[in-house]
């Protein structure tokens, strides 16, 4: 698919005032209407995630994001980072490192300690500029300071003003290594340092809806803080874009209920093992009107088993390559006798689906086994393989079921940047409006 990506979550930039109280869900500010789809009868799809506007002082940021639901309701998705504003929005508090004491007798398989276990592992990250300062979380992945985190995170500091702070409250100074907008991960270096206590990384495909799990990172800047909950569902695609910017992430997340809020991103979701099998990016938060409040408990974080790969190519060439099937796609409207799933909207020539013989109008329903509700999720679900990985794809052409066997291509790593004004994807080609591209 010719990767058209969802943008990554983005940083939200309030600041100022308190918590409004959690009574309703914060629409926060409406990203602007999509253009008119392809797919005639579309029903309009539900806003995406998008960046905030960049101010001044310091502290939060949200994973921005989705409007949607029925009437008189609401949810966004925020990135959280946390980061500063003037105007409405979460106080910045103080971002003093707490201490952090290890108990030797902590109950085996209690939050407690995976606590012990994991703060060592979990950093502050702050980013402070002419035009903006906030706060995020990383992950420790090296001794000699190689850093795990979200590309909103890293990208705020437009390679100046990165620094890290460790759980013993030691600071320093910090470069990108490598970016990814479609996953919305980064990798970062710390400087002069060694010793660190490496991150143990498990397997997100082990988890199960239900398990325990605890998120550590760095809400409003208050660095070490420790939550728990469980796995709350799997395969969730949660899409976020960026005001200004025409791509967008699709997250194949894990989602939880640990409370997860600004300045959670980039931070461990981890088993009671202590093992990290996601990286927290994003949430739906408690606000009212241009507010954003507190967790509800929905927040989602990037399976450990795809951001692996992506920071090992990101360490080794600054730069990832996703897979592609080289089809735009946009939902089904039924009109075709198809409850849910993508319709192809473009098929490129020559591309993994082309040579898959799928075809224009084609309604893919399945990827592999795993259902596909709509372009987002077909999204979702390629980007959770590697180019040259082989899947099943279950359609429907003219009323009749078809499977195909797909061999993923690749993009070469060579995807359009966030701030890159050129308006054309990948190829040099003009983007389309509408559908999302794989």
């Amino acid at each position: 698919m010719t990767e058209t990506t969802p943008s990554p979550a983005a940083p939200d930039r309030s600041g100022g005032q308190a918590f409004p109280p959690p009574s309703d869900y914060a629409y926060g500010q409406a990203p602007p209407s999509r253009p008119s789809s392809p797919y005639a009868d579309q029903p309009p799809r539900p806003h995406r995630p998008r960046r905030r506007g960049v101010p001044a002082v310091a502290a939060l940021a949200l994973v921005a994001g989705l409007v949607g639901g029925g009437a008189g309701s609401a949810a966004t998705y925020f990135t959280t980072r946390d980061q500063a504003a003037s105007g409405a929005g979460a106080t910045a508090l103080d971002q003093s490192t707490a201490t952090i004491k290890a108990a030797s007798n902590a109950p085996a398989g209690s939050v407690q300690q995976v606590a012990n276990k994991v703060l060592p592992s979990v950093v502050l990250i702050t980013i402070s500029t002419a035009q903006e300062s906030g706060n995020g979380s990383g992950i420790v992945l090296s001794k000699d300071g190689l850093i795990l985190t979200n590309n909103h995170v890293a990208e705020a500091a437009q390679g100046e003003g990165l620094s890290v702070t460790f759980s013993n409250g030691k600071t320093a100074k910090a470069t990108v290594v490598g970016a990814d907008l479609v996953t919305d991960l980064a990798v970062i270096k710390a400087g002069g340092v060694s010793g660190l206590t490496p991150a143990t990384l498990g397997s997100s495909a082990d988890l199960s809806v239900g398990q325990a799990v605890v998120a550590i990172g760095s809400p409003l800047g208050l660095s070490g803080t420790v939550t728990s909950g469980i796995v709350s569902a799997l395969d969730r695609p949660v899409p976020s874009s960026d005001s200004g910017q025409s791509q967008s992430t699709v997250t194949d997340a894990i989602q939880t209920d640990a409370a997860i809020n600004p300045g959670n991103s980039g931070g461990a979701l981890v088993n009671m093992a202590g093992q990290v099998v996601g990286i927290n990016s994003s949430a739906i938060l408690s606000g009212s009107g241009q507010q954003e409040g507190g967790s509800i408990g929905l927040g989602f974080a990037i399976p450990i088993d795809e951001a692996k790969p992506i920071a090992e190519q990101l360490i080794a060439k600054g730069h990832a390559e996703h897979a592609q099937l080289g089809v735009a796609a946009g939902t089904s409207t039924g009109s075709d006798g198809v409850s849910g799933g993508a319709t192809l909207g473009t098929v490129t020539a020559g591309g993994a689906a082309a040579k898959a013989g799928l075809q224009q109008g084609d309604v893919v329903t399945k990827v592999d086994e795993r259902p596909v509700a709509d372009a987002d999720a077909l999204v979702a679900a390629i980007r959770s393989y590697r180019p040259g990985d082989k899947v099943t794809l279950t359609y429907v052409r003219n009323g009749a079921t078809h499977t195909a066997t797909v061999t993923l291509g690749t993009d070469g790593g060579n995807v359009q940047q966030a701030g890159d004004p050129s308006g054309q994807d990948e190829q040099g080609q003009s983007r389309q409006p509408s559908p999302w591209s794989s």
